[in-house]
């Protein structure tokens, strides 16, 4: 039996997605669900970064955590998980090391590489090894009451893939290019079974309550144009293309879906070509050159002040708030207010409720 919902009381952000006119532009912000919070380290106590992940009722409480300190003031919530955990699905071992991220103790070396034959011949089973996540979308969608909606995420191929074979972060992309560059088709067999399991995860996560997804190529700009377009770009115009019919296939709706190729500034026309209804922007474009590519092909943008300036006080914040509101149509129309980027470490919260409270005020005038 599917899971019983409150009628959602701010559709917001749902209407812009969907090209709607609205009212005023809807805002949230990436990691908006985070260490800059002191509520958040209360609440993570002694578990590590991916225990947070697998426990349904801290992560929902974590998701909420801005919902409640910017009540009135944010438009969604975003559950809170990490995009890695679907190479933890495909059964690589992946942990978060303290001051220093995520780290695969052992990262893809080759095709000839016996783990990445496992990987390329194991049947995911997303529904079961990441129920973890369904189960923390459902019981933060009830914990809601329908105050705002529920976004659900995932990693890109690119990205992951990137992640799996470098072992965690990196500044060179040395093993990445590597792959890339002497092992073209076996990356690509390898980024087509992560977008097939991203495909599935996604529609799971409209299952139990997620009401809109966003896919984070998080390295993106590590690419060509024409890298891009051989190994990020199909990948994740697959997945635009193939959720909607799964979702039919469950007897589930269409939900709105967003794209973030961070750092792709060359790629906006191609990803306004795709079946994603918004399109993530980092802070690399000018608002208004981005809005009139993107209003030209009947897209949604979302982003995409600097998340730097929120350590540049408030004068700072202002002038941002104020060119994206004039390069984004004045805000009226087809713009999710939102950050370039997640919120960095060391953010002070009044900070960033003062770049919620500015966008209000330049866009409901």
């Amino acid at each position: 039996m599917a899971p019983q919902f409150e009628p959602l009381k701010n559709d917001l952000l749902l209407r812009t997605a969907r090209g709607e006119k609205v009212e005023r532009p809807p805002m949230w912000v990436m990691r908006q669900a985070g260490r800059y919070l002191p509520e958040y380290h209360e609440a993570k106590g002694d578990h590590d970064f991916f225990e947070c992940c697998r426990s349904p009722e801290i992560a929902s409480t974590l998701t909420l955590q801005p919902i409640e300190r910017f009540e009135g003031l944010i438009d969604a919530a975003i559950i809170f998980s990490d995009i890695l955990v679907i190479p933890q699905a495909l059964g690589m071992e992946v942990i978060m090391v303290d001051k220093k991220g995520p780290h695969f103790p052992e990262p893809l070396q080759s095709p000839e590489d016996k783990q990445y034959q496992e990987v390329m011949e194991r049947q995911v089973d997303v529904k079961e090894s990441l129920d973890y996540v369904y189960k923390a979308i459902t019981v933060t969608r009830q914990k809601l009451k329908g105050r705002v909606p529920l976004i659900g995420f995932c990693g890109a191929p690119w990205t992951l893939l990137a992640y799996m074979v470098e072992g965690g972060g990196s500044k060179m992309f040395i093993q990445s290019k590597t792959w890339l560059f002497r092992y073209p088709e076996e990356s690509k067999a390898l980024l087509q079974k992560i977008a097939e399991a991203c495909v599935e995860y996604l529609a799971l996560q409209v299952q139990a309550g997620a009401q809109m997804i966003q896919v984070f190529d998080s390295w993106a700009g590590e690419l060509s144009p024409t890298s891009f377009r051989s190994f990020a770009l199909p990948y994740l115009t697959y997945i635009a293309d193939k959720l909607p019919p799964r979702l039919k296939e469950l007897g589930l709706e269409r939900v709105p879906m967003t794209v973030f190729a961070k750092g792709a500034w060359y790629a906006l026309a191609d990803l306004c070509n795709s079946n994603y209804d918004v399109i993530g922007l980092d802070w690399l474009h000018d608002p208004a050159e981005a809005y009139k590519v993107a209003r030209a092909k009947g897209k949604t943008l979302q982003g995409n002040a600097d998340p730097g300036v929120l350590y540049g006080g408030r004068e700072a914040i202002t002038a941002v708030v104020k060119e994206m509101v004039a390069g984004f149509g004045q805000g009226k129309q087809g713009w999710i207010a939102n950050l370039g980027h997640g919120i960095t470490p060391f953010v002070k919260p009044d900070d960033l409720k003062f770049f919620f409270e500015e966008i209000h005020k330049y866009t409901t005038s």
